[in-house]
């Protein structure tokens, strides 16, 4: 079914996909489907790395990170809407970026 998609499906995807599952996961995941396109190879990783800001939800709770950036947050604890919110222009900009350069 992944390897029917095209790649800007499989980017948007990949994208979204970080918010729950590990950048590594996932593209190792997406290397083992045969008969990929080089096109959807680079979509499914772009896609993954581009929405790597995302992927702090799904690693949540990193106590590294909850230490870095608790005192952004009221009461100090940290929400998955306000990582979310917070993740979204990065992740655009990422975005934009490999598929416009």
């Amino acid at each position: 079914m992944v390897s029917s998609l095209s790649p800007g499906a499989l980017f948007f995807g990949a994208i979204g996909l970080t918010a729950i599952t590990d950048n590594a996961a996932l593209t190792y995941l997406g290397s083992l489907i045969e008969g990929m396109s080089e096109a959807a190879k680079y979509a499914l990783v772009a896609g993954a790395v581009a929405g790597g800001g995302l992927t702090v939800i799904a690693n949540a709770p990193n106590p590294a990170g909850v230490a870095l950036l608790k005192k952004g947050f009221a009461d100090e604890s940290i929400g998955a809407l306000g990582l979310l919110l917070g993740a979204l222009l990065p992740t655009a900009i990422a975005a934009a970026a490999f598929l416009l350069l």
